[in-house]
């Protein structure tokens, strides 16, 4: 993890989505990467040496899935997290090193469980 702000990337095609959550991490003082698909993050994933402490994504984005993006960034970046956002956070089969979030969340639940991942 970086000595800085923990640096996030929150993938969210939903743009009103992506906006709130970025703020909400902002305002909590992490640093905030976002794309608004799976192409995108892998892109930035790739081509920036810029260091990512945790990957948010959506689970349900068009055309590549949150899941599929997620073992793909693995590929590039193997010991990154990942946490799943969902409304059906309940349903969804994540692997053991991998995190979920239900969606509607709030302002503490999405602050303990970014903190908790990230071991502060």
């Amino acid at each position: 993890m970086s000595t800085l702000a923990p640096t996030i990337l929150v993938v969210e095609d939903d743009d009103i989505v992506r906006m709130l959550i970025v703020d909400v991490l902002e305002e909590l003082e992490f640093t905030v990467r976002e794309a608004d698909g799976s192409e995108q993050a892998l892109d930035f994933l790739a081509d920036s040496n810029q260091s990512i402490d945790l990957i948010m994504t959506d689970v349900g984005l068009p055309g590549m899935d949150g899941r599929e993006l997620a073992e793909k960034a693995r590929k590039l970046r193997p010991a990154l997290p990942i946490l799943f956002a969902s409304g059906y956070a309940e349903s969804i089969d994540v692997p053991a090193d991998m995190h979920v979030i239900g969606k509607p969340f709030s302002i503490d639940q999405l602050r303990d469980k970014v903190k908790a991942i990230l071991g502060q």
